[in-house]
């Protein structure tokens, strides 16, 4: 053998696990790819490889985390866009409704004043540009026909209608403003953590960088192993769950009925099958597909193909089904990472995942224990 030469697959496949050549160290991916690093000297200064690990793997996580804020706020902002645009639409059309009234009053009020039908004061009334302020003069209202009366009544319900509409709407447009304003600060910080995690792997040496592949590596094949642990653990109770799923079938088909879990397991296999074809697509924060996804863009785009609309966000997201310990978790559920919800997965089975993981990697399937066990936060069922 020729220990010396290192062959260069064009793909990586580390204990069942599947990733892209380009995203096989999801650590040092964005720096492989845009350039080639030459050593530096050495400084009392410089951190440790490990230092910069660390404060990598914490500025990825911080721009995932500034990442849901962004869609969270970008859904909110779409919503109350069209909240804004459908108020404004009805004031216009109650404005406009409202000035053809006082104009018919104004020609009721005039004819009737000519024809001596009506007090001089009550077409005064009609035709003011405030007419309210002689609403309180009871006994003018007293001297008006019933009709007369009835008319003005309508006139000042649609107008304080379209009063109200138009503060609604000023109110709206504020709370557009500044969650517009989010937007852009969310967007900012992603954009931030990113260039800092680029400027430091940028800054690692040839031998540094093959260093933290390989340490990424045995972090990938440490997970794989506590997946294959969890494949063995679950396997028993798939059996029994196989067994009860099989009765509970029968007894369904006897009483005519639909057993819940043969439906969970048929719209989890459309989700899935979504989610395989999306592998190898590209990480991209905010995206949701169908060219690049983030992660919770993947996880909603893959039950939308099943029917089961969930929300967009992790945060809200992990509220949308039932928790489940991580020993019963089954394919098609949403696997949630970390204690402030920035990262979800969808699992397909034997303690493995379909994600998409961070910035400069790809949608793989990947271990759920990825990034150690403790990272899991929870399980949920969502349909």
């Amino acid at each position: 053998m020729a220990s010396h030469r290192k062959s260069r697959p064009s793909g990586t496949r580390v204990a069942g696990i599947r990733t892209p050549a380009l995203a096989t160290a999801a650590l040092t991916s964005v720096a492989l790819l845009s350039q080639t690093a030459q050593a530096s000297p050495s400084s009392d200064d410089r951190p440790s490889l490990e230092e910069v690990e660390k404060k990598v793997d914490d500025l990825y996580r911080q721009a995932e985390s500034a990442t849901e804020k962004y869609n969270a706020a970008k859904e909110k902002t779409t919503k109350q866009r069209k909240r804004v645009d459908t108020l404004l639409d009805d004031v216009a059309r109650r404005t406009q409704k409202l000035n053809d009234a006082r104009e018919e009053l104004g020609r009721n009020a005039a004819a009737q004043y000519r024809t001596g039908a009506t007090a001089p004061d009550t077409a005064t009334f009609l035709l003011a540009d405030t007419p309210q302020d002689y609403f309180d003069q009871s006994q003018l209202m007293d001297r008006m026909t019933g009709r007369q009366k009835e008319s003005v009544d309508d006139y000042f319900t649609e107008q304080s209608a379209t009063m109200k509409k138009r503060r609604e709407a000023t109110q709206s447009l504020e709370t557009l403003t500044e969650s517009q304003k989010d937007l852009r600060t969310a967007k900012s910080t992603v954009q931030k953590k990113l260039a800092d995690a680029r400027q430091l792997l940028s800054e690692l040496t040839a031998q540094e960088k093959a260093r933290l592949a390989a340490i990424e590596k045995r972090k990938q094949e440490e997970a794989a192993r506590k997946a294959e642990e969890l494949a063995q653990q679950q396997a028993e109770a798939d059996r029994k769950r196989e067994e009860a799923a099989r009765q509970q079938e029968q007894e369904s088909q006897e009483q005519g009925t639909t057993a819940p879990d043969a439906s969970y397991a048929t719209k989890a296999q459309k989700a899935l099958s979504f989610a395989r074809t999306q592998i190898g697509k590209p990480y991209v924060w905010g995206a949701t597909g169908p060219d690049s996804y983030d992660c919770s863009g993947l996880t909603q785009a893959a039950w939308k193909a099943a029917g089961v609309d969930i929300p967009r966000v992790t945060y809200d997201q992990v509220n949308a089904g039932t928790t489940v310990p991580v020993s019963s978790a089954q394919p098609g559920d949403l696997v949630f990472f970390y204690d402030d919800i920035t990262h979800v997965g969808l699992y397909i089975g034997n303690g493995m995942m379909i994600h998409a993981p961070k910035p400069g990697t790809y949608v793989r399937e990947e271990s759920i224990f990825y990034d150690g066990e403790s990272s899991i936060h929870s399980i949920v069922r969502p349909a």
